[in-house]
């Protein structure tokens, strides 16, 4: 393809060869520039132009001459204007200086491309060009004090519609690809660049680009890549970049451009970066990317004023409903001083966040708006990953579905008496970890559904929320876990939680652990609740005891291992309907200590008398076997209940409860001990035969009024045939239901009389103890 290097001759005809008077050194920034640089710009256009028959001037439909027009080195006077022109033409500009903006409103060219030349605007609106359109390392200056008025570039009307740009692509379409690497662009009283439903076949290529005033590109259309890596974006009061609803079918790349070695240059924007609606067939990238607004300044956006609780004040990046095919990369050296917000969103692939840092301003007022990161109602098909995060603001994605895994290692994240990373009702397909993490404020994942676990490990949380209804360090109420949730301590850190743990409702597949973990109740005195919470093993052995009340309160677990912490947390614990099935280490037959010292916990975490707590540790040892020790445990239980009447009955009363408890237990163990009881008879047995046998009875020198049968006195004496046998007549009065046919047929008086309506009364008791231990025996022995 042919090229006219165009320089003007004296006589103003086209001159290929040149004119030594201009300057090779021509400085197209100087704003004085030489006149031998000067070119008009209508005798630029004139091999352009046809006269025709009425002498009009109109465009030529082709140069005759070449397609590439290429002007170097020159100061463009007076307007170029291509305005509405169909020109298979090429223009090349070079070093070159523009007095007025160039117009190609409505024009059809072959392209346009300008290097190193200084414009006070560009006139471009339904631009159609059939190649690149290229800004490369280009200045655009509006001139405030000019006398332009045209309908692009306006420095003092601010209608509604009318545009005010100082680069102008509205409606325009380029079959190739649009570059503005290296340009800088000032306009901060109007738009930089405004492109509203440009059509790009190609890409849109903004390396290292510098604005001043809004970047507006709602409803590009891109065939590639947008990037605009290493640029520089500023518009404090409002939107930098304004993409609202655009497409595009490669990657969108806003990250550090490091093109030029030794000179790395992070994408910068000060003002808010505002995607909504995007839809990006590739990756997302905004690594390294420094996104700036002002926390206390005024942000000039209509749309943004609003008294909506979910709308965040100042947020630094919005992509509300964005559409994400590929990943969304927004760590590695992020740094931002606003929300990102990503509400309603869906990204293909992950989204990464680690390494980044993003601070908000706190409000002091409610609703406290001060979100750093929000993700709520997002789908996220892959991972979130925020290693090494660091958060000031509350980091929030409620009703967010993750198919991936949530990574959150080495994070810090501070938003001190608030929610400081909440995930209400979200769903997570693969592994939640928080862990050696330090978090000032509320981790709440209240409804939480995770396929894997929940790792906490190493973490620690102070300074929680402090409403009255949700004071809590860790909130995991009502989560429904698939594997474990692991709030533990390794060897190389702890999981510290200042302001209590809630599990309430909690299902869990496998464990719950909180080995080595230390626990602090905040202002509602619980430092640990899992109340309902249904768990295959609960690990429950704290590094320390639990400052505050543990509470286990209709619990369930298969396995139980706990340790001597748990038991002795300072504020007691709650076990009403507490069920285990068995503890990790089981407690040998013969290991009476192990048994008392649980008993001994037990009476200490109760802080008073509760059946139920006695009844679950006996079921649970009967269960394995282990049926002495269920007994012994029962026992205790009575004497406890005792224990407790006797402190309510008062001094005197309490006095007798404890002597009849203190019988029972020492002579049938409160009918747990059947065996002591036989003993007992045993013993009674021997001391009434003594005492019957060795004793006599006065009735025995007064033969006129009884029937005297050695040393004892029969009853009627139809029984003379009796013969008196101490042994027997004991025998007949400890067994209360039988008879063997000497109580009731022997004269007592006396002391007699006294003694053996006392063997009749512990026969009673004895006998119907052996009988219902030997009832619970056959019980238990049953196969039905």
């Amino acid at each position: 393809m042919p090229t006219i290097r165009w320089r003007p001759s004296a006589g103003g005809s086209d001159n290929p060869e040149g004119d030594s008077q201009v300057p090779v050194d021509f400085d197209p920034f100087d704003s004085n520039p030489p006149e031998a640089a000067v070119v008009d710009a209508e005798e630029l256009l004139r091999p352009l132009l046809e006269q025709d028959g009425r002498g009009l001037l109109r465009w030529r439909r082709q140069a005759t001459n070449a397609p590439i027009l290429q002007v170097e080195n020159r100061f463009v006077r007076g307007r170029l204007d291509l305005r509405a022109a169909d020109l298979g033409v090429l223009f090349r500009f070079e070093n070159c200086r523009f007095e007025y903006p160039p117009d190609v409103r409505e024009a059809n060219l072959l392209g346009l491309s300008f290097y190193r030349c200084w414009l006070p605007g560009l006139k471009a609106r339904n631009f159609r060009s059939r190649n690149d359109l290229r800004l490369v390392r280009c200045r655009v200056e509006v001139d405030d004090d000019s006398a332009e008025r045209g309908t692009d570039v306006l420095t003092t009307r601010t209608d509604r519609g009318v545009p005010n740009a100082a680069v102008n692509l509205t409606d325009a379409v380029v079959d190739g690809t649009v570059i503005l690497t290296g340009t800088r662009i000032n306009h901060p009283g109007g738009k930089a660049l405004q492109a509203d439903r440009l059509m790009v076949t190609g890409a849109l290529l903004a390396y290292r680009l510098t604005t001043d005033g809004e970047v507006r590109i709602p409803g590009l259309r891109a065939g590639g890549n947008v990037n605009f890596s290493g640029a520089r974006l500023r518009n404090p009061r409002g939107f930098a970049l304004n993409g609202n609803g655009i497409a595009v079918s490669g990657s969108l790349l806003c990250e550090v451009d490091n093109y030029r070695p030794g000179d790395p240059r992070p994408f910068t924007v000060n003002g808010m970066v505002y995607v909504p609606s995007m839809r990006v067939a590739g990756d997302l990238v905004f690594r390294g990317a420094r996104l700036e607004v002002d926390p206390s300044g005024e942000i000039v956006v209509d749309a943004w004023k609003t008294g909506d609780w979910y709308v965040d004040p100042h947020p630094a990046f919005i992509a509300d409903r964005m559409y994400v095919d590929g990943n969304v990369e927004m760590g590695d050296g992020l740094r931002a001083t606003g929300t990102l917000r990503m509400v309603n969103t869906h990204i293909g692939g992950s989204l990464r966040l680690a390494g980044a840092e993003v601070a908000v301003r706190r409000n002091v007022e409610p609703p406290y708006m001060d979100r750093a990161i929000h993700l709520d109602g997002s789908e996220i098909n892959g991972d979130l990953e925020g290693s090494k995060m660091r958060t000031e603001g509350q980091f929030r994605l409620a009703d967010v579905t993750v198919r991936g895994n949530v990574f959150v290692r080495d994070g810090r994240l501070s938003h001190p008496s608030r929610d400081v990373f909440s995930a209400r009702r979200s769903r997570v397909s693969g592994n939640l970890m928080l862990s050696a993490c330090t978090m000032k404020g509320t981790i709440r994942l209240q409804g939480m559904t995770v396929g894997g676990s929940i790792d906490l490990q190493n973490t620690t949380v102070t300074e929680p929320e402090q409403d009255e209804s949700a004071q809590w360090a860790v909130d995991l109420r009502s989560v429904q876990v698939a594997r474990s949730v692991l709030m533990h301590s390794r060897a190389d850190g702890s999981f510290e939680s200042e302001g209590g743990v809630t599990l309430d409702g909690a299902v869990i597949k496998r464990k719950l652990c909180i080995a080595g973990a230390v626990l602090t109740a905040g202002k509602n005195g619980l430092a640990f609740e899992a109340g309902d919470t249904i768990a295959e093993e609960f690990e429950l052995t704290p590094a320390e005891v639990p400052e505050g009340r543990v509470s286990l309160r209709g619990a369930q677990c298969g396995t139980l291992h706990d340790n001597e912490q748990l038991w002795y947390a300072t504020g007691g614990v709650e076990l009403e309907d507490f069920r285990y099935e068995a503890l990790d280490s089981p407690i040998p037959l013969k290991d009476d200590q192990q048994i008392e010292l649980r008993l001994k916990w037990l009476r200490h975490a109760m802080r008073g008398y509760r059946p139920g707590p006695y009844d679950q540790l006996a079921t649970m040892l009967r269960a394995c076997g282990n049926e002495e020790h269920a007994d012994t445990v029962l026992m205790r239980k009575q004497q406890y209940r005792y224990e407790s009447l006797a402190t309510g009955y008062g001094w005197f009363f309490g006095a007798g409860v404890r002597l009849w408890s203190w019988l029972q237990r020492w002579m049938v163990g409160y009918g747990y001990r059947p065996v002591r009881a036989l003993a007992w008879l045993l013993a009674l047995l021997v001391l009434g035969s003594l005492w019957f046998g060795l004793g006599s009875d006065d009735c025995a020198v007064d033969a006129d009024r009884f029937v005297v049968i050695g040393e004892r006195c029969a009853v009627n004496v139809d029984d003379t045939g009796l013969e008196w046998n101490p042994v027997l007549y004991t025998v007949d009065l400890l067994v209360p239901i039988a008879d063997f046919g000497n109580k009731g047929r022997w004269h007592m008086a006396g002391a007699d009389k006294w003694v053996s309506t006392g063997f009749i009364a512990m026969g009673w008791v004895l006998v119907t103890t052996v009988a219902a231990g030997v009832t619970r025996t056959l019980r238990r022995t049953s196969p039905n």
